[in-house]
């Protein structure tokens, strides 16, 4: 590159010298032929200079460029660090966590070995409390003897015999004093196991703790909330022929526009409250609701079944509502998500739900959603809770009544935990969502609404 100016330099250079000549020696002619050569020259001066500035202009070019190169080198060197440094601390905490397991473990299998140290202890000590019994009905016999002996003078062989019998007694209480004191021993060395186990379960716990929270919604793509596009808005009138609304929907369209709780009265049903959330220029019914775990949810069938709750504050609304809403029509099933860190998620499905004697049995299709589905689609989902199924099935093992197929980890309704709550973590009993394929999502709040696809069959 450095070549190129110096060339072009010297190229200028030599043409002023040749131009000098030709003019002195065809000066005096003025011919034409020496004009033109004149212009050759000026248009070679001014492509010369020209292709100098080029020159210059590329050596620039090659001078950022090669700093914008440095500085591109330098974040990536600084990347590759960081990252280094972090999969190291990674591998830090996966050992840490591995060797707290195994001490917990280890502490277990003490604290078992010590429970049956104990048991056996204690037997030892029933047994020697009752030969104690023994000895002191022994005693208190020979005491009436000694006191008769107070009267009469004993023999040599009756002292004797009381000697030796209190003796044994003695030796008796000794025994037993020596083994209470190793059995409060042994249970002061269980208290310490006890609390180092509840120690290593905390830490455990706020672990497992961190990488649920770790798991945020924010790795999942974003995706804007437009209106559904399977609600349909009719402009034509939505109340029912007596003037009483079939659902949320159906009572927005008669002029009620602000959220809240509302009376409603489906086809061939008794009416009822229930809370309409308005959005997307349309209002829906809320049938679930959960926003810090103030209400428990490990109801029975029946509670399930009728409903139960605050529609302010948590609630479930009840199957048999739910079924009077739906069955008038098709629906759409729209859950709404919100993890520990703020981040919201929603997912909408297409939907039918049976009647009583099917146990209200739902069927799900996908239809769009800002992450990834956890329920199944396509299947029959039978509603169950703990009171009205085996000892071995998922209402039982999972808490809360919901729709299960194969004891899937996905349970809206289940105990409410919170990164503050002690103990070790049951995933199986918690409020999460979990794809077939995916992390777990620990929830901090959830809402579960429907909204009919069409209005016209109302």
């Amino acid at each position: 590159m450095k070549t190129i100016p110096v060339l072009l330099s010297l190229a200028l250079l030599a043409l002023p010298a040749g131009a000098d000549k030709d003019f002195i020696s065809v000066g005096s002619a003025g011919s034409p032929e020496t004009k033109s050569r004149f212009a050759m020259l000026d248009d070679v001066r001014i492509l010369a200079n020209g292709l100098l500035q080029l020159g210059h202009g590329l050596k620039d070019f090659v001078h950022k460029t090669k700093g914008q190169m440095n500085d591109i080198f330098q974040k990536l060197y600084i990347f590759d660090r960081s990252f280094y440094e972090l999969s190291l601390q990674t591998n830090e905490i996966k050992e840490e966590e591995e060797q707290l397991r195994q001490t917990t473990a280890r502490l277990q299998l003490n604290s078992e070995e010590m429970k049956n140290l104990s048991q056996e202890m204690n037997l030892k000590i029933e047994n020697l409390i009752q030969n104690k019994i023994q000895l002191q009905e022994q005693v208190w016999g020979l005491e009436d003897k000694v006191t008769k002996l107070a009267i009469i003078q004993p023999s040599v062989q009756e002292t004797n015999e009381i000697s030796s019998l209190k003796a044994f007694v003695e030796q008796q209480d000794s025994d037993i004093k020596q083994l209470l004191k190793i059995v409060e021993d042994q249970h002061v060395q269980l208290d310490r196991q006890h609390n180092q186990i509840m120690e290593l379960e905390d830490k455990l716990n706020h672990i497992e703790l961190q990488e649920l929270l770790e798991n945020s919604f924010l790795g999942e793509e974003q995706e804007a909330e437009p209106s559904p596009s399977a609600v349909h808005k009719p402009t034509a009138g939505t109340h029912r022929a007596d003037g009483a609304a079939a659902d949320c929907t159906a009572l927005y369209h008669t002029g009620v526009q602000d959220s809240g709780v509302y009376t409603i009265q489906p086809n061939g049903s008794e009416a009822f409250s229930v809370y309409c959330e308005m959005k997307f220029g349309t209002s829906w019914t809320v049938i679930q609701r959960r926003v810090d775990g103030s209400l428990d949810f490990n109801q029975t069938w029946d509670a399930y079944t009728n409903g139960f709750g605050d529609l302010n504050e948590e609630f479930w609304l009840g199957l048999e509502k739910i079924y009077s809403i739906t069955k008038q029509g098709s629906y759409l099933l729209r859950i709404e998500l919100q993890d520990w860190k703020g981040n919201r998620r929603h997912i909408e499905y297409s939907f039918s739900l049976g009647g009583p004697s099917t146990n209200f049995t739902l069927q799900l299709a996908r239809m769009a959603g800002s992450i990834p589905n956890a329920l199944p689609e396509h299947a029959r989902l039978r509603f169950s809770t703990g009171d009205t199924a085996s000892a071995s099935s998922c209402p039982e093992s999972h808490l809360g009544g919901w729709w299960h197929s194969e004891c899937e980890e996905t349970n809206l309704n289940g105990k409410y935990v919170t990164p503050r709550a002690r103990g070790r973590l049951d995933r199986g009993k918690g409020l999460y969502w979990k794809p077939k394929k995916g992390r777990y999502y620990l929830l901090k709040s959830t809402k579960i609404m429907i909204h009919p696809t069409d209005l016209k069959s109302f």
